[in-house]
């Protein structure tokens, strides 16, 4: 690792997927119960398809381009009116809050459009790298635990929410570097070291029941 630039500037994927994808797929792994009715996923279906299952009635994308052939929403996040309010049981916003400039506004989106007792799942990246292409454009934000409690606590006054991170200096080196999370151990991936947050999810469940 004595070198200044990264051995992949695609966040690894050239090399078999990202370190922080090894963190949020553990995420959805112990949340996946959560991802059932009505679901909304923004930028695709992929992770809906995958840990909802059978579980999913109905399965929604948000995107903000309208090329995009599976987007049943079109928009940004941030001000969406043309969605309806009460609609999903569950929203799944996985690394799309730190491209969002108003994500305070996105936030209060889902909490306007869940369900009562609706889950929303959250990941951002906290240690990270920026992308070289197209989003590297729109790239804002960055998060910490202690922010998105914060941030939480603004935008679901009315609802309950866990935060927790994942990472430690192996990890955060990994994935700065452009390593692929199969370059690396599971014990390595699963040691955790709250002050090396690379990644930081949210379970938010709305106020009020099914």
């Amino acid at each position: 690792m004595n070198r200044t630039t990264p051995f992949s500037k695609k966040f690894g994927y050239d090399r078999g997927g990202p370190v922080d994808r090894y963190y949020i797929k553990k995420f959805l792994e112990i949340e996946s119960g959560s991802i059932r009715g009505r679901v909304l996923e923004v930028g695709e279906n992929t992770y809906t398809r995958k840990y909802g299952g059978d579980k999913v009635t109905k399965m929604d994308v948000l995107h903000v381009d309208e090329s995009n052939e599976s987007a049943t929403f079109i928009g940004d996040l941030s001000n969406a009116p043309h969605i309806p309010d009460s609609t999903f049981d569950c929203i799944v916003l996985l690394q799309t809050l730190h491209l969002i400039y108003d994500f305070k506004q996105a936030l209060k989106t889902c909490h306007r459009i869940l369900k009562p007792g609706g889950t929303l799942l959250v990941t951002v990246p906290g240690i990270t790298p920026i992308d070289y292409e197209e989003w590297g454009y729109t790239w804002y934000w960055s998060f910490t635990d202690m922010a998105m409690k914060k941030i939480m606590t603004e935008t679901f006054p009315d609802g309950t929410f866990e935060v927790n991170n994942y990472g430690n200096v192996l990890s955060a080196s990994a994935f700065l570097y452009g390593m692929s999370e199969n370059e690396l151990t599971t014990d390595q991936l699963d040691e955790h070291d709250p002050n090396m947050q690379v990644t930081v999810t949210v379970r938010a469940v709305k106020k009020g029941k099914v």
